[in-house]
């Protein structure tokens, strides 16, 4: 077992679902309740990733991140490093493959809130700020647990934006689904079964901790 590889995966998934979330309810928030003109087209940009191949949206984002584009030219100058090729590179294109895993869950929390909820609060004189707070949130709160969990285990398991933006170095870009293609192209099958079960295991348990605390949310209800 790569026990590096595993701690940089759970340090990528877990850094990706932070950064992410509040984009998310931010977006997902919007997209429920306001109507502007272009919503489908921007629905359908944020849905993106979920149908683009990882390796093409990889090589855009390498390409992006490279010094010789302005972004990379600007982060290097800024850090003295390079974006492409580092973990930081890493976690912005994960939170950039991730996005619709994040946002469509959230925006289904939110659109499940009923019109008169949102409106009882304000009636009751909450601010739109507490209303977000003390009503929005705890009825939106499942979708928020489902983008929070479908993030971290996509983020364990990519491998094709990570390849592409991240290379495979150690103790730098190298996440298990990596050292997995590694080992089983050194035909160590033992190696990589036991990082593969590791995996199955983690998401395993994400998605049952979500269907556990959906069920026992009903059944308060």
């Amino acid at each position: 077992m790569d026990a590096q590889a595993l701690a940089l995966s759970l340090k990528l998934a877990v850094g990706t679902a932070v950064l992410l979330l509040p984009l998310a309810v931010v977006l997902g928030r919007v997209l429920a309740w306001r109507r502007f003109a272009g919503k489908p087209a921007v629905e359908a940009l944020l849905a993106l990733p979920l149908v683009l191949p990882p390796t093409v949206l990889g090589f855009y984002l390498l390409t992006t991140f490279a010094p010789s584009s302005p972004l990379g030219a600007l982060y290097q100058k800024l850090f003295g490093t390079t974006l492409a090729f580092s973990f930081e590179g890493l976690l912005v294109a994960s939170v950039i493959a991730n996005i619709p895993f994040a946002v469509q869950p959230v925006q289904r929390g939110f659109e499940s809130i009923a019109t008169e909820v949102r409106e009882a609060a304000w009636l009751c004189g909450m601010s739109g700020w507490r209303a977000f707070w003390r009503v929005e949130l705890p009825l939106a709160w499942p979708g928020l647990l489902t983008a929070l969990v479908l993030t971290f285990a996509h983020t364990l398991g990519e491998f094709g934006v990570v390849l592409m933006v991240g290379g495979n170095i150690p103790g730098e870009t190298r996440t298990v689904a990596i050292a997995i293609y590694d080992r089983a192209q050194a035909l160590d099958d033992h190696a990589a079964g036991v990082m593969a079960a590791t995996l199955l295991a983690l998401s395993f348990a994400a998605i049952g901790v979500v269907y556990w605390l959906d069920r026992a949310r009903r059944h308060r209800g």
